[in-house]
């Protein structure tokens, strides 16, 4: 039995890799700000009270973790505030930026003691953060915030692989959750073909840019 931290783990994906997790048998620690009734049922370990955007709330989940061993770590929260250029909110940017791509990182960095050699850090990003893909324009916060992410993403890759710890950058598809009005695939579709890829993920991919279904995206 492996440990798994789920971030994002009240609803939608974050509460499906919770649940896929602890039925395959690892032992989860469910990270959020208030869990959700779904979230309670499933009787795995709830770190609630945890806002990632702010470093002192990092450091105390970091101190609540103390020396347990993580064999992975999703970091699966968002947030998406759609936009428009004649609509735009620099205040929604920041946001967007804080949530979707500081606190990743910062996370990423604050778990790193409990990430040892052979251990899986996932990104949950999103295509709309690859430059190539973008067909369709607008969502200026959302689209920025996830390039940081994806950027981030392959610098860990780098800077964590002489500590043996495998970096996946992952696009769940579009997944019917709240967030895009729960227009899509289920979230049991996407969070298999996720944790598929994470489980393939070795030093040799570590810092791609990977679809749910296992197909390579362009960045």
């Amino acid at each position: 039995m492996g440990h798994w931290l789920i971030t994002g783990a009240n609803r939608g994906i974050g509460l499906e890799f919770c649940r896929q997790l602890a039925e395959g048998g690892e032992a989860v620690i469910a990270v959020c700000r208030s869990p959700s009734a779904e979230l309670e049922a499933l009787g795995v370990r709830i770190e609630a009270g945890i806002e990632l955007t702010a470093e002192a709330s990092i450091a105390d989940l970091a101190a609540r973790l103390g020396g347990i061993r993580l064999d992975g770590a999703i970091l699966n929260a968002g947030l998406l505030e759609p936009d428009r250029l004649e609509t735009l909110e620099a205040a929604s940017i920041r946001r967007q930026f804080e949530v979707n791509a500081l606190a990743p990182l910062l996370l990423a960095r604050a778990l790193l003691p409990n990430l040892g050699a052979g251990a899986k850090l996932a990104l949950i990003t999103s295509r709309m953060g690859s430059i190539d893909d973008n067909s369709s324009g607008r969502s200026y916060g959302y689209r920025m915030s996830k390039v940081a992410l994806n950027m981030a993403g392959r610098s860990l890759a780098i800077d964590l692989a002489p500590r043996g710890i495998a970096v996946a950058i992952l696009h769940p598809g579009k997944v019917a959750t709240r967030m895009v009005g729960f227009d899509g695939i289920p979230p049991q579709e996407s969070v298999r073909g996720l944790l598929a890829c994470i489980a393939a993920l070795g030093p040799e991919t570590s810092g791609q840019f990977w679809h749910a279904n296992g197909e390579a995206l362009p960045w």
